[in-house]
């Protein structure tokens, strides 16, 4: 299993003061020299905390892997299209959430996001949807020929006692398991961290993980570089 690193919340500390740092870009590398796989940044609509200067750096000096979240506009698809990620993933966008609250709704934004897919992939990018664990949206996802699923693990991440939390792991194995039987990378992310990571690292079809909050909140007591080691060596 693979773990990618979300570094948002480190530009969300830079924003808080209006500052010049602490620079997600720096982050960034310290994240790779710890042993991270790729580097997940979220470029939204209003640039609450990363925004274009990062994702144009972050391009360019970063040795891994780089996956842009953005929602299907034309704006966003532009800008990908002109900075050539490695892979896109593509999430649902709400201007008052906090962060994102779940998956795609597939069946009402298809044509449209048929019509992205296909941009994206006339650049070789990667396509990712974010979805909620649902066997449906896996087939959705073969339909509009998406490379790859990231599965939604907020509601297992936020399971309040042990029945639920065994009830949202048999839907996100249910869906990796159909995902690769139909030839979909896999992978998995958000609320994810140092406790429940460990039964998400029993689906052998999740091929990668993409952790952010618990992570940068980490770094605040033990630095970044410790905190990213952590979480590398219970995901491998």
């Amino acid at each position: 299993m693979k773990l990618l690193i979300n570094i948002d919340h480190i530009a969300t500390l830079r924003e808080a003061r209006g500052e010049f740092e602490p620079d997600p870009v720096i982050a960034a590398g310290i994240c790779e020299i710890a042993g991270a796989d790729g580097i997940v940044c979220h470029l939204r609509e209003d640039r609450r905390h990363i925004n274009d200067r990062d994702v144009r750096l972050l391009r360019e000096v970063i040795k891994s892997k780089l996956n842009l979240e953005i929602a299907a506009t034309a704006e966003m698809i532009g800008f990908a299209c002109d900075v050539l990620p490695d892979m896109v993933t593509l999430v649902p966008e709400k201007r008052q959430e906090r962060t994102t609250e779940g998956g795609l709704n597939i069946i009402t934004h298809k044509l449209l996001l048929n019509d992205v897919i296909q941009q994206l992939h006339s650049k070789d990018i990667l396509v990712s949807l974010f979805i909620n664990p649902e066997p449906e949206n896996v087939d959705n996802a073969v339909e509009l020929n998406a490379d790859i699923i990231e599965i939604h693990t907020g509601n297992y991440a936020n399971a309040i006692n042990e029945k639920d939390s065994i009830n949202e792991l048999a839907k996100i194995g249910t869906v990796a398991r159909l995902g690769a039987e139909l030839g979909l990378t896999v992978t998995a992310g958000h609320g994810l961290n140092y406790n429940n990571i460990l039964p998400i690292k029993n689906i052998t079809e999740i091929q990668e993980v993409s952790i952010g909050h618990s992570i940068i909140s980490r770094s605040v007591f033990t630095g970044l570089q410790k905190a990213v080691e952590d979480m590398v060596n219970l995901v491998r």
